[in-house]
């Protein structure tokens, strides 16, 4: 199996991660900072290492510069061009978003362990586009498109910003800091997502997120 470790700086997101590639890949190990990351890199030498892009005390390019010996798969929530072009410039081999399915995810990995380039089908263009002109592409801004679906117009304003949060990878007491309002709070408004939307766990919800834009 191909050993893949893991950079996210939300927990949650990291176990899900595992759930979803367990079987398919071996996971030797993940880390939630930079420096954590470059030392577990060096400590398990990994195939390949799935990266964010955004962490609080910095991103997928230091990771890559402080540990530079295996592939590269960038897994974010960004799909912003100038964001894709940086990980890839700094040797990343592939980008993907992070609503992505597990197969698909392995499939990605197996591809850039064998030496292959993977991206996320949006995101080739920018990449392509980018390496030729030579410049980064700017991700054209437009306005958000409307989402017509009965079930989103179902739920509440509040219970939007917390399935946003959700999403992320955010605990409820993040997302109950966030807010201002309470876990017991948060709880409540999360069961009823879950009931609103009909899944059946936080991780089949944010894939069910990332299908109805609230992923961004």
């Amino acid at each position: 199996m191909v050993k893949v470790f893991l950079v996210d700086d939300h927990s949650v997101f990291r176990a899900g991660v595992r759930a979803e590639l367990d079987g398919l890949v071996e996971v030797v190990g993940d880390a939630g900072t930079v420096g954590d990351a470059i030392a577990g890199i060096t400590e398990t030498t990994p195939d390949v290492v799935l990266l964010d892009v955004h962490m609080p005390d910095g991103g997928g390019v230091a990771v890559l510069q402080g540990a530079p010996g295996p592939r590269y798969l960038a897994l974010s929530v960004s799909d912003a061009a100038e964001d894709v072009i940086a990980l890839i410039r700094a040797g990343a081999r592939g980008y993907v978003t992070k609503n992505i399915e597990g197969p698909e995810l392995a499939e990605a990995i197996e591809r850039v362990h064998s030496g292959d380039a993977f991206f996320s089908p949006r995101l080739a263009g920018f990449v392509l586009d980018a390496f030729a002109t030579g410049g980064v592409v700017e991700d054209p801004a437009g306005e958000p498109e409307k989402v017509e679906d009965p079930v989103v117009d179902a739920l509440t304003q509040r219970e939007m910003e917390v399935l946003k949060l959700l999403a992320r990878g955010y605990t409820y007491r993040e997302i109950g800091k966030k807010l201002f309002i309470s876990i017991k709070t948060v709880e409540t408004h999360a069961s009823n997502i879950l009931r609103k939307t009909q899944q059946s766990s936080r991780h089949q919800l944010t894939h069910w997120a990332y299908r109805h834009g609230f992923g961004g």
